[in-house]
């Protein structure tokens, strides 16, 4: 695994950022209870609601398309792009569950991902990403600023994948 650290980034307003921790050596695969339907490949780009975008970002991952991933962060927070991308390498399979989303302008999705590695094995992450959008009415001016993740954190767990809990921190 690897850690990416979001300290090196300007000093945000609200809540310090957390460490994102990704896995390394896995490619990546999404099922998730808020994703009807069988395991797809298709794509999916949908800032409809913070959960969407958790999903959206996953299932980038999971096409190795790493550009379309990092676009869902905020750039003034989220992680170097270069350092995302190989926070990936390797990487074979994860299978996203989301806990479902808080808040609408502010929110935080919880969430287990099972990580599949090139050999086989497998590993369970737990966390959290922190989503925010100016209010789309309050927005007048371009460009228009979608829902973006600003934070998160994934840390390995030994809890197994079905009864594992995401968990995020109030603010």
């Amino acid at each position: 695994m690897q850690a990416l650290d979001f300290s090196d980034r300007p000093p945000r307003t609200r809540k310090p950022a957390t460490r994102l921790v990704f896995p390394l050596g896995l490619t990546v695969a999404i099922t998730s209870a808020a994703l009807a339907g069988p395991q797809s490949d298709h794509y999916i780009d949908d800032r409809s609601s913070p959960e969407r975008v958790i999903i959206s970002l996953y299932n980038a991952v999971n096409r190795q398309e790493y550009l379309r991933a990092w676009s869902y962060f905020n750039p003034e927070t989220g992680p170097p792009l270069a350092t995302f991308t190989e926070g990936y390498t390797g990487t074979a399979q994860v299978e996203l569950r989301t806990e479902g989303a808080a808040g609408s302008i502010h929110a935080m999705v919880p969430l287990v991902l099972k990580a599949t590695d090139t050999d086989g094995s497998r590993k369970v992450f737990t966390g959290c990403y922190h989503l925010t959008q100016v209010q789309p009415a309050a927005q007048t001016t371009l460009p228009f600023r979608p829902i973006l993740i600003d934070d998160g954190r994934l840390e390995e767990s030994d809890t197994p994948f079905p009864e594992a809990m995401g968990q995020c921190d109030t603010p």
